[in-house]
């Protein structure tokens, strides 16, 4: 390979993202937060930066987790290409000499100056790249998304039509090309404001790379040389204290060699370094040092095999800076409404040309000339652009954000309000979130063959004490030894004189509920003095077992933890070395590992198959009254058996060698931890609601379903609860409802399901066709985070919008790869990062943030049905009148900007602060792509409904105004400008002003109806009323009503503007008609929302918007 690096690690320069868009979509970082005594969340618009601790994790984990299913099936074209690259990757299995070779190096003598400098100019330096910030095209997106450029070339036309071609120009054109122009300005701001997609990750990202580094080169010298200049082949050494130059193959490792890698994993934990391949995953092999983690103990040398954006620091940072890709359902529904109005739109502006160009500039050359044709055109864009919509839009989300906080839910993006509405299943986590996390240990079984309670075996402690003296060496011993000794909790110090249930412990709920229930038979603290820690080994996911190796430190510890039988074999010498390995994990896993038990004297015993049976029949029985079961078992080991040092890397893999076999069993512990009460009613509500609740649980199968039953996520009787075996393998037998979409509702009927992980790999397309369609109650026990990331894909995959909590570090992968990834506020800092919405108290609040992101899609609804009667509809037809039926344009272009942009944007507004209506809980959820923000129905209540009766009122009082003013209709009807001379020219402009603003006024006032109408699409004003009931009341209807009243009186009534604008004073009792015509649609409403009720299933009921 000479100077060149592999050639697949060259291409991939970068990272893309193509399984997972969703998972990687650049959600903006959210808050984080603090674990002080108090909970402390920045504020969600804070422009801070994030500490990428907390953010990098994410993806690291989410791309092992791919890269093992990538090593594991094999499977390409479904991979992330993240994922496919690094697992593609083979520094870490190739042998030490063949890396030298590859990147033609000597591990003495190093690169010579010719060759780094070749090597740079290759690869680059060592540095990160900056995200691509694309700022032109945020930019451009600012003022041209939406209805902006519609908006912008109307401004320009309008321009042009007041000069040069205005003959003479019109002052009204000036003022409307002017307004048009400054709200193309302010939505742009709008825009601005709502954009939450910039990366604030990468600044604090480059704070981690060290500055210098130790490197051998040009013959042998070790030298010291910035960071950024490491180049591949360089060969470096690490020193304790140092941070990772660059990724780096170990050639050299001392036997102390520890590395924290918990920038990249979060765990804090340091892993041993070796020079063979520990893992076929690039990622958790511990054979290669990382760029970004730094050296706790210990030497290495080391070979870098990658640099800058070529490492996995550089190919996670670029993955979590990834742009936005995509559009959020909201987006997509309103980038819908935005084509199907620039529609409308463009055809009507071609039916004006047309009718202009073909009849009337030849018929009626004097009515419309070229600058009038450009302001009808842009009067008709104008009529059906509802310009205030995006700003009601964005104050809408914000509105509700501020809502939900109120309510102790913390959404971290607006775009995230929303989708909650769409959400069609939640996938929940059990220890935490269901329950209390508050465990304590009720029984415990010695030696997994007798039962009793944890009070009693206290009690038989006890009596064995009084009658033997000092400490007997019985099995209540033993298993107190195991279970204070192998435990990773400690009570805090400042409440050790309080009772041992109220003392503080600092550990996992499961370490505490034993570390308790060891301390009530006896101090912990004593058998901490008579053992010491000599290896330690974490529990985690995947092993399901937490290993500690002891030494005795004081001979009192022999009788504590060992029978006298047993410790009599040991010489003096060899108990201060390797006497004890204990053990603590799930039974599944450690049962087969035990070749004995303990009896009730403390003495060994063989496990036998019928001792082996009544461990599992307890076990089951445990488990299946809802309590968590672990076993706990020791195995003495001899000094001669012990080849490596406790300091070195070979010991953990010698030590899991040793626990593969030869273990007693000393107890069985049974740990309850009781769900909340408030989840039954929260399960019931989201069932309800037509969202399927599912639990996703590491915990033994008998053990989740028993608390799915307490929880009431399951319903059904044992016997009819299906298992893996009900899901059919074969595509053609398959019992699936083919003819529903997978985003409609759930089958009626109720049907149970419990998988485990194991059953999970087992699954083929066709059975998770089977389990999403065809059953509504799914318990997932014993899953690992890989397992909980792959359920949210295949329940996205078949259409449905998932919700994910969780509040643990390996839960970050897929909270964020769920469209709604749900952190509790005691959760970790990982999974709070990675979620998009955070429980500050109880999970109950979920029930209000699904009420409020569906009321977040129906007030959006209820915005754009206020807007589109008169912002819309009632200001097209006077234009089209006016080229049609040669009438004058009875509603000017100025007073249409007026309405959309002043008077109906605050009550649009102030539709955003409408409570959930009391149904908003017993419709089913909606489907993205097919409950359209806006549809036909919408449609008809907006202009075929509403929309008609504002127009012909708005024409009756305009033309009724004039008909008493001496100019009656039939002279104006098809008069294309034609007037008889017994109308003063003059007179008639004036006249036609004060028409136009009696329209601009009828308008506004029917309007303050349509506001109290469409505040319900079902209820009745009376159920659901604006003031007098705390929980529908609207304070802020009354303010946008006399808002646009105000801005009513000061475009029609200041002299000053009248002239240049043509607007005039309207007429008193002009004010008063247009309140019965709007009492009127009010009541037709009320009326339709009646039948609505009364006939659920009628014609009237089958088009309700």
């Amino acid at each position: 390979m000479g100077e060149r690096m592999d050639e697949k690690e060259k291409r991939h320069g970068g990272i893309s993202w193509q399984d997972d868009v969703e998972a990687a979509r650049g959600r903006g970082p959210g808050p984080i937060l603090s674990h002080t005594r108090s909970l402390s969340i920045h504020s969600v618009r804070s422009n801070s930066g994030v500490n990428p601790s907390a953010a990098l994790p994410i993806q690291y984990r989410t791309v092992s987790i791919d890269i093992d299913d990538y090593k594991r099936k094999g499977d390409v074209a479904k991979k992330a290409k993240a994922a496919t690259d690094l697992a593609d990757l083979e520094w870490h299995t190739l042998p030490a000499a063949d890396v030298l070779s590859r990147l033609n190096t000597s591990q003495t003598a190093g690169l010579s100056v010719d060759q780094v400098k070749r090597r740079t100019n290759e690869y680059g330096r060592n540095t990160p790249s900056p995200p691509e910030t694309q700022l032109a095209w945020r930019v451009l997106g600012y003022f041209f998304k939406g209805f902006g450029s519609v908006l912008l070339v109307g401004s320009i036309l309008v321009f042009i039509a007041w000069k040069p071609l205005g003959q003479p120009p019109a002052p009204a054109n000036l003022a409307l090309a002017i307004v048009l122009l400054a709200v193309f300005f302010i939505q742009a701001a709008f825009n601005m404001w709502q954009d939450w997609s910039s990366s604030r990750v990468m600044a604090s990202i480059k704070n981690m790379i060290p500055d210098e580094c130790l490197v051998i080169r040009e013959g042998g010298q070790l030298i010291k040389i910035g960071a950024a200049d490491v180049v591949p082949g360089d060969i470096t050494v690490i020193k304790a204290g140092d941070k990772v130059p660059a990724d780096v193959r170990f050639l050299v490792v001392s036997s102390d060699a520890r590395f924290d890698r918990s920038i990249l994993t979060g765990e804090s934990v340091p892993l041993a370094a070796a020079v063979d391949c520990t893992d076929k995953n690039y990622l958790e092999t511990k054979n290669m040092g990382l760029q970004g983690t730094h050296c706790s103990s210990g030497t290495c040398t080391g070979i870098v095999v990658a640099t800058g954006n070529h490492t996995v620091f550089g190919r996670i940072a670029k993955l979590t800076n990834e742009p936005k890709k995509g559009l959020t359902t909201l987006e997509r529904e309103v980038l819908n409404f935005v084509y199907v109005i620039v529609s409308i739109m463009a055809t009507m502006i071609v039916v004006v040309i047309i009718v202009w160009a073909a009849w009337l500039r030849k018929t009626y050359p004097d009515w419309i000339n070229v600058p009038t044709l450009i302001v009808d055109c842009v009067s008709v864009a104008v009529a059906f652009i509802p310009e205030g919509l995006p700003i009601a839009l964005t104050a809408s989300l914000t509105i509700c954000a501020n809502m939900m906080r109120k309510n102790k839910v913390l959404c971290k993006s607006l775009k995230t309000v929303e989708t909650l509405g769409a959400v069609s299943v939640i996938c929940s986590d059990k220890t935490g979130t269901l329950t209390e996390n508050k465990m304590v240990v009720t029984d415990c079984a010695l030696g997994g063959q007798t039962q009793m309670s944890a009070d009693a075996a206290r009690d038989v402690l006890v009596a064995e004490r009084n009658t033997a003296g000092g400490l007997a060496g019985n099995a209540v011993d033993q298993l107190r030894a195991v279970a204070g000794l192998c435990n990773a909790g400690e009570f805090d110090a400042a409440t050790k004189h309080l009772p041992v249930a109220l003392q503080r412990v600092h550990g996992d709920a499961t370490d505490q509920a034993i570390l308790r229930f060891a301390e009530s038979l006896g101090s912990v603290a004593e058998l901490k003095r008579c053992w010491s820690t000599k290896f330690n080994l974490a529990f985690n996911s995947k092993n399901k077992f937490m290993i500690r190796v002891l030494s005795m430190a004081h001979p009192d510890g022999l009788g504590v933890a060992l029978p006298d039988t047993t410790a009599a074999i040991f010489e003096p010498g060899d108990l201060h070395v390797f006497p004890l390995l204990t053990i603590k994990g799930a039974p599944e896993i450690l049962l087969d590992r035990c070749t004995n038990f303990t009896g009730s004297s403390g003495v060994a015993m063989t496990l036998n198959a019928a001792a082996r049976n009544k461990i599992e029949q307890i076990k089951n029985e445990w488990s299946a009254q809802g309590r968590r079961v672990l076993l706990l078992a020791h195995k003495v080991i001899s000094k001669t058996s012990v080849k490596s040092a406790p300091s070195s890397g070979a010991f953990e893999k010698e030590m899991l060698e040793q626990a593969r076999a030869g273990l007693t069993i000393v107890g069985l512990v049974a740990i309850v931890d009781p769900p909340r009460e408030e989840i039954p009613s929260v399960v019931r509500t989201l069932r309800g609601a037509g969202i399927r609740f599912f639990m996703v649980t590491g915990d033994f199968a008998l053990t989740a379903q028993a608390i799915a039953r307490e929880c009431g996520i399951i319903t059904n009787p044992t016997h009819a609860i299906a298992t893996v075996a009900s899901l059919v393998r074969d595509p053609e037998d398959k019992t699936v409802d083919s003819d529903r979409s997978p985003s409609e509702d759930p089958p009626q009927t109720t049907r149970s399901m419990v998988l485990t992980g194991p059953d999970l790999l087992t699954l083929n397309d066709a059975q998770w066709d089977q389990l999403v369609a065809n059953y509504t109650e799914v318990v997932f026990s014993r899953t690992t985070p890989e397992q909980k990331l792959g359920i949210v894909r295949e329940l996205q995959a078949r259409g449905h919008v998932v919700g994910m909590t969780g509040d643990g570090v390996n839960d970050a992968p897929a909270l964020r790869a769920a469209d709604i990834g749900i952190a509790v506020g005691g959760g970790s800092d990982i999974a709070i990062e990675a979620a998009d919405m955070v429980l500050l108290e109880s999970f109950s609040a979920v029930v209000e943030a699904v009420r409020y992101g569906r009321m977040v899609f129906d007030n959006l609804k209820k915005t754009i049905a206020y807007l589109l009667p008169a912002g819309s509809f009632s200001e097209f037809w006077p234009v089209l009148t006016n080229v049609v039926f040669g009438v004058p344009q009875i509603l000017s272009s100025f007073l249409m900007i007026i309405i959309c942009c002043f008077t109906d944007c605050m009550a649009a507004t102030a539709l955003a602060y409408e409570s959930p209506e009391a149904d908003v809980l017993s419709r089913p959820p909606r489907r993205p792509g097919v409950d359209r923000l806006v549809d036909w129905k919408l449609i008809v209540q907006s202009y075929g409904f509403v929309g008609i009766i504002e127009t012909v009122c708005s024409f009756a009082m305009s033309y009724w105004y004039l008909e008493r003013q001496g100019i009656p209709f039939s002279v104006i009807w098809f008069s294309f400008g034609d007037l008889p001379d017994s109308i003063d020219p003059d007179f008639y402009a004036q006249k036609l002003n004060e028409a136009s603003s009696i329209y601009f006024v009828t308008l506004v006032v029917m309007q303050w109806f349509n506001l109290l109408a469409v505040r319900t699409r079902r209820l009745s004003i009376f159920q659901h009323p604006p003031v007098f009931n705390r929980a529908t009341r609207n304070y802020y209807l009354l303010p946008a009503v006399l808002f646009a009243l105000v801005m009513a009186f000061f475009w029609l009534y200041i002299p000053a503007l009248q002239p240049t604008l043509g607007t005039t004073q309207v007429p008193v009792e002009h004010w008063f008609l247009p309140m019965a015509f709007g009492l009127g649609i009010l009541l037709l409403d009320e009326a339709r929302k009646f039948a609505v009720r009364k006939w659920p299933k009628g014609v009237v009921a089958r088009i309700a918007w």
